[in-house]
């Protein structure tokens, strides 16, 4: 079976509770690279809470990119993540 092309608009924040864990990633830095392109200062990503897989993904991903300064929990939502990113 192919898999099928699905195209996203970003915007400033990523909800990635619609996705696979496993396409997170890929998802997430292209997410990263495009708002860093587009010269944003920080953007959003929703995760989920608790022992969330997607989570984990997430802030590993923050924690290696270069792109980004720092990172955050979206103040009481701990299920979303604040990044700011580098200036081109």
């Amino acid at each position: 079976m192919d898999k099928e092309i699905i195209q996203i608009k970003l915007e400033d924040e990523l909800d990635l509770h619609h996705f696979h864990p496993k396409d997170a990633i890929e998802i997430l830095k292209e997410f990263i690279d495009s708002e860093y392109i587009n010269g944003k200062k920080e953007i959003r990503i929703a995760h989920g809470k608790g022992k969330s897989v997607l989570k984990n993904i997430v802030l590993n991903e923050l924690e290696k990119n270069e792109k980004i300064i720092s990172f955050r929990n979206d103040g009481a939502n701990w299920g979303a993540t604040i990044a700011v990113l580098k200036r081109k």
